[in-house]
């Protein structure tokens, strides 16, 4: 883990390199007060204050070497990670109008996942001064809950089974007072049939669990939060073809997302009572796996015909969820990879959020905004739920054709919320396919920050 504390700190007029925000309505009135040797600097690299362009000015006598850098006309969170993704080591200040975010993005400039790389090229330290000193430790606990959701979503399957899933579980709850509970293998045939189905053809290394943990005071607000654990995703019988296997050790970012969260709640102090269920899982292959046509009585009761066996994390978040509710929650998140509706509909960068409640659809909509983390709000458009019919049981896994797949996902995951619970679902990609600064390829914390953004605001600290 990156040790950001020591890449933020707090400005008190230690010596360190320049860098000048410049935003291209203001670059001619100030080329036009610089000395000679500036403005030939600026002109040989041919800047004018384009959103990204960044160029390195000569030291003035016996003093650093300084830097100008081009803004968009709104400044973003991964400006501050564009800035320090070409820098070399050393200190720095950033003056001129910077986003409030941009500290996090420079900090997460930092992050690579080195794990498995037997020769890993360090990442050179570039430090940030921060002239807001209040905001320094809340920033360096997104960095870190960011962090590693990115390393577990982009750890193999093999080492990132659903014991390892839990055990990333137990380390956030042992380490803030929680005591972990696990139902796993056959032990959920009774109460979690569903989860039990899915997960039953893996081998005893890989048994299915549910994973969870409270914390908090007992008589706080109760918040649920529910992160889809499939550690594999082969399809099950529905067998996925070989290019859309490829990445499926992400299938389990939405219990990346949930632990990470709760880690962010934890060390804010919100004063809410947590409870994380994270159901994990391998969809795998063999002669126990549960199959299309199947019909399966869920914990909540109702009966579930399976009508294609790779629509399987909507069946395991369902008896998650159905058990968050029996505790009368005052609220239930959830986030998973759910669909790849979602991703076709929105891209990689938008998390899709549904929501039975209009005034936490807002909420967590504003808060998305505010700290650069977006998320787009589809409609759970109950005309669809005929789609989720069956002859045979209460409701099918997946309906056919494909039409409104993330939709109708989401219905089904309805059916499992308490009518005067608010609920929200967060349909994520987890992914990154292609890198950006301070966003490498790969696992990657979507709508996390959002929602914790929107806690806070529900739930402030004391």
């Amino acid at each position: 883990m990156i040790d950001f504390s020591a890449l933020l700190i707090a400005d008190k007029g230690q010596t360190a390199h320049q860098i000048q925000i410049i935003k291209a309505d203001a670059f001619e009135a100030w080329l036009a007060e610089q000395p000679e040797n500036i403005r030939g600097t600026v002109a040989a690299h041919r800047f004018i204050a384009k959103p990204g362009e960044f160029i390195i000015l000569p030291a003035e006598p016996g003093g650093l070497w300084r830097a100008i850098a081009g803004a968009a006309e709104n400044p973003g969170l991964w400006d501050g990670a564009a800035l320090a993704s070409h820098l070399p080591a050393g200190m720095y200040r950033i003056i001129g109008e910077v986003a409030p975010n941009a500290a996090l993005g420079w900090l997460l400039a930092h992050y690579k996942f080195d794990r498995y790389l037997s020769e890993a090229e360090p990442i050179p330290a570039r430090i940030l001064l921060s002239p807001d000193p209040a905001s320094i430790s809340q920033t360096i606990r997104l960095a870190s809950a960011t962090t590693l959701v990115r390393d577990l979503i982009n750890t193999p399957a093999a080492d990132m089974g659903p014991a390892d899933i839990e055990e990333a579980a137990r380390l956030v709850a042992v380490a803030n007072g929680a005591k972990l509970r696990v139902t796993r293998g056959d032990d959920l045939r009774t109460g979690y049939p569903l989860i039990h189905a899915v997960g039953r053809a893996a081998d005893k290394h890989h048994a299915p669990r549910l994973i969870e943990f409270e914390w908090g005071k007992a008589d706080a607000p109760r918040v649920a939060v529910v992160g889809k654990g499939i550690s594999f995703d082969s399809g099950g019988l529905n067998i996925k073809p070989g290019s859309s296997m490829r990445w499926m050790k992400k299938d389990m970012g939405g219990a990346a997302h949930a632990i990470g969260l709760a880690k962010l709640i934890i060390e804010a102090r919100l004063p809410i009572r947590l409870h994380v269920l994270i159901p994990a899982a391998e969809n795998a292959i063999s002669g126990d796996a549960f199959r299309p046509g199947d019909i399966i009585k869920s914990r909540s009761g109702k009966t579930v015909e399976i009508d294609n066996t790779d629509a399987e994390g909507r069946l395991v978040l369902a008896d998650a969820i159905t058990r968050a509710g029996e505790d009368s929650p005052a609220l239930i998140i959830n986030f998973a990879t759910l669909t790849g509706a979602a991703r076709v509909a929105l891209g990689p960068d938008l998390p899709a959020m549904f929501a039975n409640d209009h005034a936490l659809a807002r909420q967590i909509s504003e808060s998305a905004v505010a700290v650069g983390d977006p998320v787009w709000r589809l409609p759970l458009w109950s005309g669809y739920d005929e789609m989720l019919k069956s002859d045979v049981a209460d409701i099918v896994n997946s309906a056919d054709g494909g039409m409104a797949g993330a939709i109708t996902a989401a219905l089904f995951l309805r059916k499992f919320v308490p009518k005067d619970v608010p609920w929200a679902h967060f349909d994520t990609f987890a992914w990154r396919s292609a890198a950006k600064p301070g966003r490498p390829k790969g696992g990657d914390a979507l709508g996390m920050r959002a929602v914790f953004h929107a806690l806070e605001a529900r739930f402030p600290p004391i």
